[in-house]
């Protein structure tokens, strides 16, 4: 079972249209079971793998979404590209509802969520100063485009423990900072998709104004359905023109300059002091640098 291209589907996202020879498989991970079964099969003759993060049915919270496990199962089956949809707040008036955005960087707020694989006798420093590969950034935009769907293509991404919405004060205080969208899923799975050097991007479905508007009604699950409803709806769209995208650049051997590489020097724990358990879990993500 293989497949190069995963698609992490957020609230409204739950399967893919038109994927044929579908099987649903289940990945042992060190880290526990992944969200749900994943959804293995090819689009236009193309293989892929979809991560339904919140599970059938939505059962999981933000932070219950087993981050660690789903990237890891994705690195095993051999994916390069990781797209991540998520339905994002807007906090900023221009980045209206039903438009879509690609933040290239994060803001973590979250708290309790193992942010690492690694740690219990291992220890790894990596980069994340550019967070999402360029490389997938620069195929979404194009698909998005061509989708004719209003989008962003910069832009910070400040994500929020939940699952409660924001205060109006705490609204206020992400837009003097600076932040233009706000989520709860995209930490720590960004974070592990670096670690495991998977070229990973957050494709934002903007549903609604938080509540920083203070002459529109509060955010609330209703106005962010009727939202949601149309932006799957585009995202599925969106998805259909970019799979063959990604297929080309999967088979042409394109490169991610902040990617590829990434956990080479990463690990300082000296090789002979790691634990043997250890090692052989993160095999996957590091064997080939500490062998």
């Amino acid at each position: 079972m293989k497949a190069t291209i995963g698609i992490i589907g957020g609230s409204g996202l739950y399967e893919l249209d038109a994927m044929e020879n579908i099987q649903k498989v289940d990945i042992e991970t060190p880290f526990g079971p992944t969200s749900d079964s994943l959804i293995l099969g090819t689009f236009k003759g193309i293989d892929v793998v979809f991560v339904p993060r919140h599970g059938k049915g939505h059962r999981h919270l933000p932070k219950e979404v087993p981050y660690r496990a789903n990237i890891y199962a994705l690195k095993k089956l051999g994916v390069e590209f990781v797209v991540s949809v998520s339905a994002v707040g807007s906090l900023r008036e221009e980045f209206a509802p039903g438009n879509f955005a690609l933040p290239d960087q994060y803001v973590d707020r979250t708290s309790g969520r193992t942010q690492t694989f690694f740690g219990d006798g291992i220890v790894s420093h990596v980069s994340m100063a550019d967070p999402t590969s360029p490389v997938l950034r620069e195929l979404i935009e194009a698909s998005v485009n061509a989708c004719d769907i209003t989008l962003h293509n910069k832009g910070t991404y400040i994500c929020m423990e939940g699952p409660a919405f924001s205060t109006r004060a705490e609204s206020e205080l992400y837009r003097q900072w600076g932040m233009d969208i706000i989520g709860m899923t995209a930490m720590p799975e960004a974070k592990l998709a670096r670690e495991a050097e998977l070229r990973y991007a957050t494709l934002a479905l903007v549903t609604d104004y938080d509540c920083w508007r203070v002459e529109e009604e509060a955010v609330s699950v209703e106005a962010v359905m009727a939202i949601l409803k149309q932006n799957t709806a585009n995202v599925k769209r969106v998805l259909s023109d970019l799979i063959p995208r990604l297929g080309q650049a999967v088979q042409q051997g394109t490169s991610c300059p902040v990617t590829d590489g990434a956990m080479k020097y990463a690990v300082i724990t000296s090789k002979e002091l790691i634990p043997k358990e250890r090692l052989a879990d993160l095999e996957p993500l590091i064997g080939r640098y500490v062998s």
